[in-house]
């Protein structure tokens, strides 16, 4: 089992940033690809962001492109997503996704760990 615990969500104003932090716990953290997905109000929750297990193969949905970076310290066993340039349209509720397979991660499909979710709200 692999515990994930999301944590730096909260309300910012547009152009803003926030970073994301997500702590796993259990199995061993380097042996994951990691995501973050979100989901917004009335929204299917979707891709936002992948890092395979030794921080290669990283990749971005089009509207994080830019704006959104995704890293990870396996010695702290932590993912992070820094979000700079926010938009209104960016506010959503964000979860962290663990997985064996990168290609699992990307397709946001069978994936087997999640986490609660932050909520994060951009102000116009």
């Amino acid at each position: 089992q692999v515990q994930l615990v999301e944590s730096g969500g909260g309300l910012v104003q547009a152009g803003g940033s926030l970073r994301l932090s997500c702590a796993a716990s259990g199995r061993t953290f380097s042996s994951f690809a990691m995501g973050w997905f979100r989901q917004a109000p009335g929204k299917e929750r979707g891709f936002v962001a992948a890092i395979g297990q030794r921080s290669i193969g990283l990749s971005y949905a089009d509207s994080a492109k830019g704006r959104f970076t995704i890293s990870r310290d396996n010695a702290k066993n932590t993912v992070y997503l820094q979000m700079n340039s926010l938009k209104p349209e960016d506010t959503a509720v964000y979860y962290c996704a663990a997985d064996p397979s990168l290609v699992t991660i990307r397709s946001g499909i069978g994936i087997d760990y999640w986490g609660q979710g932050t909520l994060v709200t951009v102000s116009s």
